[in-house]
């Protein structure tokens, strides 16, 4: 048997999968850290995108993860509590170093997520988070400021994995869900965007394959 013949044919199984287990839409876990609560004035600083996709035995795993550290637009508001809550010093030399305007940063997130939208055939992503309304909010906001018009993300939809998690473990908090679903947990590595993406990520995952459906052809 020819093995690209083989790959072919496994991506447009995992393709018809992805496109039929949620509609059409592609769910992407993100987690955003921010210097404070307002999605219209205060500082978008860290985004991480999960990509999930279900593996050759259809339980859906983590594909691929993209994170950014993102300078604070001109004039953001940036809250001491906050900073002092997620540790992130935006002046920090290294950070300045790696740190991308909020239109480098999004561009590149959306189309990452846009080729895997395509890809699987699906209509558009659908946020996946952990409060998943304050993610997006900030997600929305960024992305007007910057004038972005090609948003992969349902405007207003999201899966909620505090909803999501507390019908299934009976626990709402991140830290105290992904330990029920019998995932690691590290609070020294918590609150970063890519760590805290990647345990909600594992979390939707794991509640997903322990939620089988019949899926219509």
């Amino acid at each position: 048997m020819d093995p690209d013949r083989l790959n072919n044919d496994a991506e447009a199984v995992e393709s018809g999968i992805v496109c039929r287990r949620f509609r059409g839409f592609l769910p992407v876990v993100v987690d955003v850290e921010t210097a404070g609560f307002n999605a219209d004035t205060d500082a978008l600083l860290e985004i991480a995108a999960v990509l999930v996709a279900p593996d050759e035995k259809q339980q859906w795993r983590i594909k691929r993860v993209i994170s950014k550290h993102i300078n604070p637009f001109p004039g953001a508001n940036m809250e001491p509590a906050a900073l002092e809550f997620n540790g992130i010093d935006p002046d920090h030399p290294f950070r300045r170093q790696i740190a991308e305007s909020e239109a480098q940063a999004l561009g590149e997130v959306f189309k990452s997520i846009r080729k895997k939208v395509k890809q699987y055939n699906c209509r558009r992503a659908v946020l996946v988070g952990h409060n998943a309304a304050f993610d997006l909010g900030f997600v929305n906001a960024a992305a007007e400021r910057c004038n972005i018009k090609r948003n992969p993300f349902h405007p207003f939809s999201t899966f909620d994995t505090v909803s999501l998690a507390g019908l299934a473990y009976g626990q709402t908090v991140l830290s105290r869900a992904v330990q029920a679903a019998g995932i690691s947990w590290d609070d020294k590595q918590a609150h970063s965007a890519r760590y805290d993406a990647e345990k909600t990520a594992e979390l939707f995952c794991r509640i997903v394959n322990t939620c089988k459906i019949r899926i219509e052809e």
